[in-house]
């Protein structure tokens, strides 16, 4: 699915990243793994995990957490960064949402969303801190979305464009945290991606591939790896004078 060209532009970097057991996390860490990084890959999904493992090889080694359990995440972190004295790129690809139009959305629906998209995220992060500091060159990777910049019609994404909004800000405010301490901070913004959930939610949806092709200056929908090479740039030396950014990677679809 994805040819490295025989580079090794991560050659020796500790990395982790969550949600690998399927869709972006997935083709993150078949990459990273691919490009010299050594990938832990968290994930709730152990059978996920173990299909990301035949295809990333010996350079991926899976954990199974659930990282919204505080204590879960801090162990698995600890387990990490103490094995290796530092962690080099923290790519928290892991989330989860519901999606409902405002007056069908339960707070119950709202709350596991913003845990999904907002908690998840910081729980790895805080723990993964130290690390990220001993690094010197520590990169964190967040997966904000074109929902967070504009609207899609016909979408009942309200709670999920709430999340990644504020992944957006979480990112910049980590960007100025980390900076004395070399840790830099970006985020990717994807549009509509092919991965289980996607195709899922396209088979439920007949009109909802269309609507969002007429969007897309390129006429495909993304693909994992798209996401990733982007991924590997940020977590390289290529990037070092880049934080705070957010980069669409969308076809296109949000520039007009």
């Amino acid at each position: 699915m994805m040819d490295a060209k025989g580079q090794k532009r991560l050659e020796g970097r500790i990395a982790v990243i969550t949600g690998a057991g399927a869709g972006i996390g997935k083709g993150c860490a078949a990459m990273f793994a691919a490009q010299g990084a050594i990938v832990y890959g968290l994930d709730r999904n152990a059978a996920g995990l173990e299909a990301t493992k035949s295809e990333a090889g010996i350079n991926f080694i899976p954990r199974t957490v659930d990282l919204l359990d505080e204590k879960a995440a801090e162990n698995v972190i600890a387990e990490i960064g103490t094995a290796h004295g530092r962690i080099d790129i923290l790519v928290p690809a892991a989330a989860f949402s519901l999606f409902a139009w405002i007056d069908e959305m339960s707070y119950d629906q709202w709350r596991k969303t913003l845990a999904g998209e907002l908690d998840i995220v910081f729980l790895v992060t805080r723990a993964a801190w130290p690390y990220l500091k001993a690094s010197g060159k520590g990169s964190i990777i967040n997966f904000a979305s074109a929902n967070s910049h504009v609207a899609l019609d016909g979408s009942p994404a309200l709670a999920h464009c709430a999340g990644k909004g504020g992944i957006l800000a979480m990112t910049r405010q980590l960007a100025m945290e980390g900076a004395p301490h070399g840790i830099r901070a970006n985020s990717i913004a994807p549009g509509l991606i092919l991965t289980e959930q996607t195709a899922r939610h396209m088979q439920m949806d007949a009109e909802f591939e269309g609507k969002a092709m007429q969007k897309m200056m390129i006429k495909r929908i993304g693909r994992p790896e798209d996401i990733a090479w982007c991924a590997v740039w940020l977590g390289s030396d290529e990037s070092t004078y880049v934080t705070a950014a957010d980069i669409s990677i969308d076809g296109g679809a949000t520039a007009w």
